[in-house]
């Protein structure tokens, strides 16, 4: 059974898809231990403990320096002795001394079509709002492995989504989470778990 641990900063969409698979057993092999959040208030906490799954908040506030946080971050990630570790909209930079100890165990999902519209400064909103921008007639979303770069690592799954005439950044990042984001996550965490991608 693969221990999973999952990093939010947000409300937790995906995580409630990755929550909703597993209990229709679209997720075989796998259980959420732990929910992570650096965010006190990020409902994704709610949704874990609605599932009976702890929930903590890691904050970088409360530390006073990066480097405390780093060390404090890693502790308390290595305590639950994780299998694979999900970001599912983690808006804090993974340390690198994380990143050399879960190698290949780290993911993360990204609401566009990696190489485009990724990198540093692209999260959230601004992923659809730069999309849009360009004028690109397909967009989606990515799950990949989480590596030194900011969204650098192998990929594993990606899925299309069409951009439409009147997208705002809210519609089609709407779009995008319901048909790609919420559909991916869940399909790459049940292939590492089985076994399907190393």
């Amino acid at each position: 059974m693969l221990r999973v641990g999952v990093m939010v900063s947000g409300g937790g969409t995906n995580l409630q898809a990755i929550l909703d698979a597993i209990d229709v057993g679209a997720i075989t092999n796998a259980q959420v231990c732990v929910v992570i959040a650096n965010n006190p208030g990020a409902y994704a906490l709610e949704r874990a403990r609605k599932h009976g799954i702890e929930a903590v908040c890691v904050s970088p506030r409360d530390y006073e320096s990066r480097d405390a946080f780093n060390q404090a971050f890693l502790e308390k990630v290595d305590s639950y002795e994780l299998d694979l570790i999900v970001l599912a909209g983690f808006l804090v930079k993974i340390p690198e001394a994380m990143i050399g100890k879960y190698a290949r165990r780290i993911i993360n999902i990204h609401p566009s079509l990696i190489p485009s519209f990724c990198g540093v400064g692209y999260y959230g909103l601004k992923v659809h709002e730069a999309a849009l921008e360009r004028g690109v007639k397909v967009t989606g979303a990515t799950v990949h492995f989480v590596d030194e770069g900011m969204d650098t690592g192998p990929i594993i799954l990606q899925k299309a989504v069409e951009v439409r005439e009147g997208d705002t950044p809210e519609v089609l990042q709407r779009r995008v989470m319901e048909q790609a984001e919420w559909i991916i996550l869940p399909k790459a965490i049940d292939l590492i778990a089985n076994g399907k991608v190393k």
